[in-house]
């Protein structure tokens, strides 16, 4: 039922068979538990449940760092946050703190790889009722990961890496601004360009747009890789791959592109004239109701963004399969192929009601979901599945995150110093930009442990051969 694993799960047992025992039926047991999960407050003193009570509770003040972090609850007006990680700036505290102030607000917490963003931290999460905040879903809307997984041995990269290293530089397109047309090149084909793109007028003008950037990549921490794909366990759902055998993968990070980015411009300067009373340092978190009488707008930014959405996974769709289309040729077929994004918000249902849960730069991570969550050029990421922690509400990282600005990372590497650690770690880089140096991440291995009860392990991607927008290009991530 969503309680953490441990002292907790063990209380809850316990609870449960004091309850049988009290001849309480299983429905009213199951009933009492959710309840106990939602404000476990309301039950410190009840003498069937107040054990399992304490327990969560306990938990959940551990994870917030200070007080109660019982993401329905309200303290001082504002929202309390649950957190997972102690390597997050006060920058990006003091953003998820400001998001817990809103009116709408009714959920809330903070990934381990948070670092500052516009409005809400990246690895912020948050809930909301009946509104939807443009700029906490995020600039590159539906921003995803995508891997396909070839049955090729993967020590074919390193004794034929010439031959890759073109496939991703004939089948792949980086930049900002990046367009087939620039490249006299024709405009790929995906159902997507087939969905109905008068679904608001700004979407009306954008299709043309979205179509000569079909299939690229853009800039930033955007990539696509070839590496090695290591399943840790055996899976009944991947009966192809052999447990701890390395096959041949190629990995990829992108998002809307330019559309995506016009979108959000669009309707967050919508959202903050909707709301002048806002202060300044809430500006940037202004919502669009998704109801009543302007409710229009926040259902011309839902319909927007599930396009965006749909045009986001077809980016990668193509980039896949023009790849897939080159690795015919070197006999590699592909047996998995699994994707995720974030910066999205999407209708679920925690705390015991229906919300929009914001996920900007967050995975989601429900029970048994799949994701990627990759760490740097030089680190190797993996392929997780989701325990639906109800803290988090179902979500988790979706990277190391970031732990030096662009702009500090500059100044701190050396390309030199990037290319003997390459070297060393087995990676050829093709291009990329210093301020994506691997030291500007956090270590997505202590990420990773401090998430252990949002996600656990079960494959692991380590990079070979890495394609980036080259040094020079302004970052769109």
């Amino acid at each position: 039922m969503g309680f953490p694993d441990g002292a907790v799960v063990k209380a809850a047992m316990a609870a449960c068979a004091a309850a049988s025992a009290a001849g309480k039926k299983n429905e009213a047991i199951r009933a009492a538990l959710r309840s106990v999960s939602e404000d476990p407050r309301l039950f410190a003193d009840d003498p069937l449940y107040g054990e399992l009570a304490r327990k969560l509770e306990e938990v959940r003040v551990r994870r917030a760092g200070a007080g109660s972090s019982g993401a329905a609850a309200r303290r001082n007006g504002a929202l309390d946050y649950a957190c997972w990680g102690d390597e997050i700036d006060e920058a990006a505290h003091e953003q998820m703190r400001n998001a817990c102030k809103l009116p709408v607000a009714v959920g809330a917490a903070l990934m381990p790889d948070a670092h500052v963003g516009y409005g809400l931290p990246i690895g912020g999460v948050l809930a909301t009722e009946e509104a939807v905040i443009p700029y906490a879903v995020g600039v590159d809307i539906a921003c995803r990961m995508m891997m396909t997984v070839y049955d090729a041995d993967a020590v074919r990269l390193g004794r034929d890496r010439d031959r890759f290293e073109q496939i991703l530089n004939r089948e792949t397109l980086f930049g900002v601004g990046g367009s087939w047309s620039k490249r006299r090149e024709k405009r790929p084909e995906h159902p997507v360009m087939d969905e109905d793109w008068s679904v608001t007028p700004l979407t009306s003008h954008l299709k043309d747009t979205a179509w000569d950037q079909l299939g690229t990549s853009g800039s930033g921490n955007h990539f696509v890789e070839f590496g090695e794909f290591e399943l840790l366990e055996a899976r009944d759902d991947m009966p192809a791959l052999e447990p701890g055998k390395k096959y041949i993968a190629v990995l990829s990070h992108s998002g809307s592109r330019g559309p995506g980015a016009q979108i959000c411009a669009h309707y967050s300067k919508a959202a903050r004239e909707l709301h002048p009373e806002l202060s300044r340092e809430l500006s940037y978190l202004a919502w669009l109701p998704l109801s009543g009488e302007k409710g229009y707008l926040g259902q011309e930014y839902w319909a927007a963004m599930e396009l965006m959405g749909k045009f986001a996974s077809a980016n990668h769709h193509v980039i896949h399969r023009k790849i897939e289309r080159a690795m015919k040729s070197a006999d590699a077929t592909p047996v998995l192929r699994v994707e995720n994004h974030h910066n999205f918000a999407w209708k679920e249902r925690h705390f015991g009601r229906d919300v929009i849960v914001h996920r900007k730069g967050a995975t989601p991570a429900g029970k048994g979901v799949l994701g990627l969550i990759p760490g740097s050029m030089a680190q190797a990421g993996y392929l997780v599945e989701g325990l639906g922690e109800p803290l988090s509400m179902d979500s988790a990282s979706h990277g190391a995150g970031r732990r030096l600005s662009r702009t500090k990372a500059r100044e701190t590497a050396r390309w030199s110093h990037l290319r003997a650690l390459l070297g060393e770690r087995g990676v050829h880089l093709i291009s990329a930009g210093l301020d994506e140096a691997p030291h500007a991440y956090k270590d997505l291995e202590k990420v990773l442990e401090a998430q252990k009860e949002l996600v656990r392990k079960t494959g692991k991607f380590t990079p070979r051969i890495v394609k980036m927008a080259p040094e020079g290009e302004k970052a769109e991530d």
